[in-house]
């Protein structure tokens, strides 16, 4: 939403839980903004945070700052994820709602087919460090979807160990 000309009915928006982020400004920002609250609304959106190791991300993931949002803010600046990267998480899931949204950023032109699969494979190799591997082949199945029914590309060969395959 903060990124492209496009809007889909949601009832959250995520925040990434980072090292810079400490407990009491979570608290306080569910208190002003979280779900119930008369922000929330007054604006029909309330924030939901996400722990920084649940979402399929490259291991850098990719921060823009956006400054012309920023220059409003006296107490904090919001950065937000490239829209490649926010593609690669929603292939963790890929339910219909990820679907719509991916099949948007690639008709605004926000995702190119080779960005996103060097991106991908950033992901993979960092899943591949921890238990989340065994996901893998599931993810790469979504990938293989996306290009497949949106991109109109053959699927891209991805390089799993073979304790991996399926």
């Amino acid at each position: 939403m903060l990124q492209a000309r496009y809007e889909r009915g949601t009832k959250d928006s995520d925040i990434l839980e980072t090292a810079d982020l400490d407990v009491e400004t979570k608290a306080r920002l569910l208190e002003l903004a979280g779900p119930g609250t008369d922000l929330s609304k007054r604006h029909g959106l309330y924030i939901e945070f996400v722990a920084s190791g649940l979402p399929l991300l490259p291991q850098v993931p990719i921060w823009l700052e956006l400054a012309e949002l920023n220059r409003q803010l006296a107490r904090f600046r919001i950065e937000v994820l490239t829209v490649v990267d926010v593609v690669v998480s929603k292939l963790k899931r890929l339910h219909g709602n990820d679907l719509r949204d991916i099949e948007a950023m690639i008709d605004l032109d926000l995702v190119p087919h080779a960005v996103l699969i060097e991106r991908f494979r950033s992901a993979v190799d960092y899943f591949l460090l921890d238990a989340r591997a065994e996901d893998l082949p599931k993810y790469i199945d979504n990938l293989h979807r996306v290009e497949r029914d949106l991109f109109g590309t053959p699927e891209t060969e991805i390089d799993l160990p073979d304790w991996l395959r399926v």
